[in-house]
């Protein structure tokens, strides 16, 4: 197994978390996706993965080699494959419930705040960096506070998002919230999502995929 990855990269620190829960060995290629006018942009790495973008995974299975891209895909084909310390609840609406969760993460608030979007608006747009930061925090900020509410009303918190282990929803949990902080949001009406963000931060397949514990760190 292979990992194309990006230290910052929110959607690369999903799959790292999923692969250090489920306890998998892999190697880990670094794309910079600012050096060099992003390395992601490169022919080389366009011909493994066209849509351009981190994470792109490479997978056997039953003998066949192939490349995996987005980060949801890869976290599930790695809940199918390996079934050990599975990532989803066993129970169907809860699963639905947790599926939901991340897709709020990876499709509301992620792509509207992604680097090439964000690069859009200052570099062909023309927004300030004041305005550009402004953009970022109100969609997280909006977002995050929709999914504390979600919980609450769901009630299966515990330790973790859907109970007392990590899963699914605490894979796409984590790297969204280092986000937030990166850019200063205010994170203070979320209390529950930051007492599961620290419990996931206690624990060694978290603590292993921190962006400062890449090979790649700058």
């Amino acid at each position: 197994m292979k990992l194309y990855s990006y230290f910052r990269s929110s959607a690369s620190y999903r799959v790292r978390i999923a692969l250090n829960l489920k306890g998998l060995d892999y190697e880990q290629t670094a794309i910079h996706l600012v050096k060099n006018g992003g390395e992601q942009l490169s022919e080389a790495f366009k011909a493994l993965n066209p849509e351009a973008l981190v994470p792109a995974f490479v997978a056997e299975y039953e003998g066949e080699s192939r490349v995996l891209t987005q980060s949801m895909a890869i976290i599930e084909y790695l809940d199918e494959v390996y079934p050990q310390h599975p990532l989803l609840p066993a129970n169907p609406l809860s699963r639905a419930e947790a599926r939901a969760f991340a897709l709020a993460i990876a499709c509301e608030i992620h792509p509207i705040n992604n680097l090439r979007v964000l690069k859009y608006l200052t570099n062909t747009l023309g927004v300030t960096d004041e305005q550009k930061n402004t953009w970022y925090r109100h969609w997280c900020e909006t977002g995050l506070a929709t999914l504390e509410q979600t919980l609450l009303k769901i009630g299966k918190a515990g330790k973790y998002c859907f109970g007392d282990t990590p899963g699914f929803a605490d894979c796409f949990l984590v790297p969204q919230i280092a986000n937030a902080q990166r850019f200063n949001c205010d994170l203070s009406a979320l209390p529950t999502l930051m007492q599961i963000n620290q419990n996931c931060l206690e624990h060694p397949a978290f603590v292993s995929a921190m962006p400062a514990n890449q090979p790649d760190a700058e």
